[in-house]
């Protein structure tokens, strides 16, 4: 399996999941010319700009650490964009969702609330 569709069906996962605890989901694949955002979503008083993050089990690194301080910049200036074109009064929070597979089965999804 390509990273890039292992990251499709991680991001899927993750949408489902925050389908599942009551988010809703208001934008995938969010691109500006700053970058994207894997997830868009809203809940309770909170807009969440998410990046998803999918890795096999057994890997060296948590999914995690894959987000710098350089992709955390452009998700911000991503979400600046969003917040400004939909004028959202909610409150913007970063997350990071964890996605970890073994084998192409889920294994785990952790979400990592205001995670910068």
């Amino acid at each position: 399996m390509t990273a890039r569709l292992l990251g499709a069906m991680g991001e899927q996962m993750a949408a489902r999941y925050l389908r599942d605890n009551g988010y809703h989901i208001k934008a995938a694949n969010y691109r500006t010319r700053i970058g994207e955002i894997d997830i868009i979503a809203s809940k309770g008083k909170y807009i969440c700009f998410i990046e998803v993050k999918t890795r096999r089990r057994g890997g060296y690194l948590m999914p995690k650490d894959a987000v710098d301080e350089c992709k955390e910049r452009k998700i911000i200036g991503s979400a600046e964009v969003y917040m400004a074109y939909k004028n959202s009064k909610l409150l913007p929070r970063f997350d990071i969702i964890e996605v970890l597979l073994n084998g192409n089965d889920l294994y785990k999804i952790n979400h990592i609330k205001g995670a910068f």
